[in-house]
């Protein structure tokens, strides 16, 4: 077949795009992962091209005319590195083209390129076929006997690529966020203009110094070494001085740059020496596959851009994290007073509530007032220093995972790392469960009685009830695990408080990296209105809780719009979370004089039980995975922490529930 296929080009002279493009066909296997189809295919084609020299001479000519005539750079300096454009226009093109694909201009390489391989599975099958049977296919073309001219014109287009992104690189260097946030660049000569010169210096050179040519080239790369290390280095400072996605997207793109710069520039030391340049060659035919295969992928876009914003978030929320897990008694009592001072003004909320749904206002309006109730009420439960308890998981689960983290790569035995990690995963994940138990009971402790009590208040000073019978009982409906959706609505609920964990986290970087203190206090009016001392106060107020007051709003923002949401899509959407549908069982009580059964009162408390259940649940699982995510923690043992978890569990229960006495605790934790 390939000998037939080649015998047709020769007699027909056709582009040489399709007989390229009919050759990989031909390589293709059915199926992505039968590489020993591909395997097979590139031997026979060897095979042919080794017993036919007027073959070989054809197809290799017809290789190098498409890398010399066929406008090769925007394939070398675009595919696979992320543009000029910036993240949010390079998500759009990306979906546009998902939709719409771009024209095919064939004296581009690049759109011929996305033709070859225009399969989904091209990627897998190029990747996995050995890097040995590759360089066979490049011996058996022996370039080296092509024409001259051909040669000459696919090495003028390699050191052009090779110019083109260094003077990229040089512009990206001179970014004023990168300069921002690495000011040593305006103080010493920047690595990003010196590469420029040292490759200039290489590419000029004269080709008879091959020495010479060596030294000019390692200049070249130590320089873009030195780029990379500054890359590096501004990622690490981003714990202090927070991130942005422009800064993300920009840092990206460097790092591709310098990637390919590299790729290219050995490539061109291999030719320029008559070296075989086939290794360097290949890395750099795989790179352009898989980036031709992820062109248009969403996923990777985001995933590759996001990381470093996605740790940031995360980090500051693990910060916060860490105060609600509590490790001595006196810690666990303060976040049962703390919690229970927020089931006071919880029902204070739920009381608004429920009379701001009795006036059956429009539903944008009572949208935007049971918002700015839920959300202001976060915001003063917060400025309290009062804790609602499904608040924690988003913030834990950071936490969790940066104890992870923070055990790996320190030098010792795998096993020994493993065995402490694991039991250190343990530990907090007890600290965990008991700190939400305790915050979960000291907001429905006092959220009931509060609630009964509010209600009672009423009744004695207006002589009707807060809540009617018919409104108690729909009230008590509404948690009904059994013959409502109440389980659902409380896994809505647990997406919210997972958002609000993020939004909490993105806030905070924010007021890092935006300088949010700093100028605050340089505001000459706010100076006069508030002082310099008081200034001082907020802007540090502000810098260390700008994310947990942002957070708690939009929190209560999200509750509060959920059913607003449902009515607009006419979809069954609304939320149920533990701490509101206690206070309304206390409403649901007084409104019916306690005259219930002993069945409704258990569907209630299984209600309450089960919401709070799905809350946690939701919203610690989706924090966790977007911690572990963004940290790039691989946790596979899950059978192992299951079962140390059980044993644990089984020789120590109490600490589940209760601290244990401080020389317990010492124990466990060696």
């Amino acid at each position: 077949m390939i000998e037939s296929i080649l015998e047709t080009y020769a007699a027909q002279g056709v582009d040489p795009a399709i007989l390229l493009s009919d050759i990989v066909a031909q390589i293709r296997p059915q199926q992505a992962e039968q590489t020993e189809h591909a395997v097979h295919a590139i031997q026979a084609i060897c095979y042919v091209l080794q017993r036919d020299p007027d073959k070989q001479k054809l197809l290799g000519e017809a290789i190098l005319s498409l890398l010399g005539e066929r406008k090769p750079v925007s394939l070398y300096v675009d595919s696979g590195i992320q543009p000029n454009s910036g993240f949010f226009t390079e998500m759009w093109r990306r979906i546009s083209h998902r939709l719409l694909p771009e024209a095919v201009d064939s004296a581009y390489l690049k759109d011929i390129f996305s033709v070859v391989f225009s399969q989904p599975g091209d990627e897998v099958w190029v990747q996995a076929v050995p890097d040995s049977i590759w360089l066979q296919l490049i011996e058996a073309l022996q370039f080296e006997q092509a024409a001259p001219a051909l040669a000459a014109a696919c090495q003028q287009n390699l050191l052009y690529a090779a110019q083109v992104l260094s003077y990229r690189l040089s512009a990206s260097g001179l970014e004023p966020e990168l300069i921002r946030n690495h000011p040593e660049l305006e103080d010493h000569a920047s690595p990003f203009i010196v590469q420029n010169l040292e490759l200039n210096a290489f590419l000029e050179h004269p080709v008879p110094a091959a020495e010479a040519e060596a030294g000019d080239m390692n200049h070249a790369l130590v320089m873009l070494d030195q780029c990379r290390q500054v890359i590096a280095k501004i990622r690490r400072s981003s714990a202090q001085i927070g991130t942005s996605i422009r800064l993300t997207f920009l840092l990206q793109r460097m790092s591709q740059q310098i990637a390919r710069l590299e790729n290219l520039l050995g490539i061109i030391a291999h030719l320029r020496n008559s070296q075989s340049a086939g290794t360097a060659a290949i890395d750099l035919f795989k790179t352009l596959v898989s980036a031709e295969s992820h062109k248009n992928d969403l996923g990777r876009h985001w995933r590759e851009n996001m990381e470093l914003l996605a740790l940031r978030v995360t980090e500051n929320a693990s910060r916060t994290g860490e105060h609600y897990i509590t490790e001595t008694r006196s810690e666990y009592f303060a976040l049962m007073r703390s919690a229970m001072g927020a089931g006071i003004i919880i029902a204070v909320m739920a009381m608004l509530k429920v009379i701001t749904a009795g006036q059956h206002f429009p539903p944008l309006t009572e949208a935007i007032l049971f918002s700015l109730n839920y959300g202001l009420g976060f915001v003063l439960i917060h400025i309290l220093h009062f804790t609602v308890a499904t608040k924690q998981p988003a913030m834990t689960a950071a936490a969790i995972a940066a104890s992870i983290d923070s055990d790996n790569g320190h030098g010792k035995t795998r096993e020994h790392t493993k065995t402490k990690e694991m039991d250190k995963l343990i530990t907090i994940i007890a600290q965990t469960i008991r700190s939400q138990i305790v915050a979960i009971l000291g907001n429905v402790l006092l959220a009931i009685p509060v609630a009964m009590l509010i209600a009672w208040l009423v009744f004695t000073l207006t002589g009707q009830h807060f809540v009617s019978a018919e409104k108690a009982h729909q009230l008590l409906s509404d948690i009904d695990p059994l013959h409502s959706g109440a389980l659902f609505y409380a896994a809505i609920a647990g997406v919210c408080l997972f958002l609000s964990g993020q939004i909490a986290g993105y806030h905070d970087n924010l007021a890092v990296y935006n300088k949010i203190p700093q100028r605050l206090r340089s505001l000459r009016w706010l100076q006069a209105l508030l002082g310099k001392p008081r200034l001082n106060r907020v802007s540090l107020y502000i810098e260390h809780n700008l994310g947990a007051l942002a957070g708690n709003f939009y929190f209560g923002c999200l509750l509060g719009g959920m059913a607003a949401i449902g009515v607009l899509l006419g979809l069954p959407i609304d939320i149920r979370h533990i701490a509101f549908a206690s206070a309304f069982t206390g409403f649901s009580l007084v409104g019916l004089e306690f005259m219930v059964s002993w069945q409704t009162v258990a569907v209630a408390a299984l209600g309450i039980t089960l919401i709070g259940a799905i809350n946690l649940m939701v919203s610690f699982s989706l924090a966790l995975y977007v911690a572990m995510k963004s940290r790039k923690v691989s946790f596979a043992q899950w059978r192992i922490l299951i079962s140390s978890l059980s044993k644990r569990l089984l020789q120590q229960p109490g600490m589940f529930f209760f601290p244990p006495k401080p020389h317990t605790a010492e124990i466990a934790s060696e």
